[in-house]
């Protein structure tokens, strides 16, 4: 055990480093405006980002096969740092309709890529007993990274030009590639970062079939609450968007947006290593339950009120799920893919899932809310939250004696 802390100390600075990936790819929520700026019309924007978000999507499943079999997962999660960058170059210099295309559907293919990526390089240094910790370390990284490019690239669009963001998005790559440099390929274990415990070589033996994705219950379950947690979630800024647009607040909505995406964040930085360390005394099944507990009290909460303080503090909440299943999600699918060889094409799996629930989840909010009104949508999806809650509930069980069992 001691040797085992003295590596994760030694390695710790090399695990957070790699959460710098979310600075340059911060770049996504200006597109829209930066291309309306070019008098693209509103339908061509649209389609453009729903391509890039389909080829995200389409990716889960592939880019966990990939990153099961890759050697260097150091490598795959470069080139992907690379390519946002690049993308967010393309769209700066030549914002023409072939070139946007492009850089969106290779970004939305690499950040499939690098989501994936993260939690596997964090697997393969630290291994599955330090893991909890390490993912949510990894979790404060990667909120404060939203954070301080939020902040840089919204003031450098104030001051200069939206042009500056994507040059900028495009520079922040640098650091990140430097920061990823500090880590050596031999440090990260392959066998550990795909769910084998203390084996390198990728062979058939060693792996289980693809098929148990489909057979193991317990992953099924999961994937499902992630399903139904996504299709409540992913409608609650735009439902909220429209209420405060008919509210008093009036031109101040934009801003009061914008208060409710960073609000959450700030706790996600907070409250992340400590989500990580509970996760390993307490047991998962705790944490995951009020995760997805949080999310029907707080739909339950903006169905009441339009006052924009409360709903501020109903978005506290939000950080509190995105806290617990940023942490829970890859450590919940390396409890269940131990010694399977399958942990990347299992996230992968529940990736998809979870992808799927959020896009349906603003055409069925948005029919509901345009039928029967903005009421009517909240109430909507706080049974879709519940029913998420209800599932994981009955059907998910305590997952971290089998990381125990596997790591014997």
């Amino acid at each position: 055990m001691q040797k085992l802390l003295r590596r994760i100390k030694v390695r710790g600075r090399s695990t957070a480093s790699i959460s710098l990936w979310e600075a340059p790819s911060g770049f996504g929520p200006y597109v829209t405006v930066f291309l309306g700026e070019q008098d693209w019309r509103q339908e061509d924007i649209g389609f453009v980002l729903t391509l890039g978000g389909i080829a995200g999507l389409a990716t889960q499943y592939p880019a966990g096969e990939l990153l099961d079999a890759a050697q260097s997962k150091r490598l795959v999660l470069g080139l992907g740092i690379s390519a946002v960058g690049l993308s967010a170059l393309m769209m700066g210099l030549w914002p023409t309709y072939a070139v946007v295309l492009i850089a969106l559907l290779l970004q939305g293919t690499t950040g499939g890529f690098i989501g994936l990526a993260i939690p596997a390089v964090s697997l393969g240094l630290v291994g599955q007993p330090a893991l909890a910790e390490r993912l949510g370390r990894n979790q404060r990284f990667q909120s404060a990274g939203s954070l301080v490019a939020a902040g840089l690239m919204g003031a450098l669009g104030y001051v200069l030009s939206n042009r500056i963001i994507f040059f900028a998005a495009a520079l922040l790559v640098v650091p990140a590639l430097i920061a990823l440099t500090r880590m050596r390929s031999a440090e990260v274990d392959f066998g550990r970062s795909v769910g084998i415990s203390d084996r390198r070589e990728p062979t058939a033996s060693t792996r289980a079939r693809r098929a148990m994705l489909w057979t193991d219950r317990s992953l099924l379950a999961f994937a499902t609450c992630l399903f139904l947690f996504q299709m409540a979630n992913a409608s609650i800024l735009p439902l909220i968007g429209g209420t405060l647009s008919h509210s008093y607040v009036g031109r101040y909505a934009s801003l009061a947006i914008s208060v409710l995406v960073v609000v959450p964040q700030v706790l996600v930085v907070l409250a992340a290593p400590w989500i990580g360390r509970q996760a390993q005394h307490w047991g998962r099944r705790p944490l995951l339950l009020v995760g997805f507990g949080v999310l029907p009290v707080r739909t339950l909460l903006l169905t009441l009120t339009t006052d924009p303080v409360l709903v501020v503090a109903a978005q506290l909440l939000d950080g509190i799920s995105a806290t617990v299943l940023g942490v829970l999600q890859p450590l919940i699918i390396a409890d269940l893919t131990g010694r399977t060889g399958r942990f990347n094409l299992a996230q992968g799996f529940v990736g998809t899932f979870s992808g799927v629930g959020a896009s349906l989840s603003t055409t069925l909010s948005g029919l509901i809310a345009g039928h029967f009104g903005l009421t009517a949508g909240f109430v909507a999806i706080t049974a879709i939250a519940l029913l998420a809650l209800l599932v994981a509930w009955g059907l998910l069980p305590e997952t971290r004696q089998q990381a125990q069992g596997s790591n014997r």
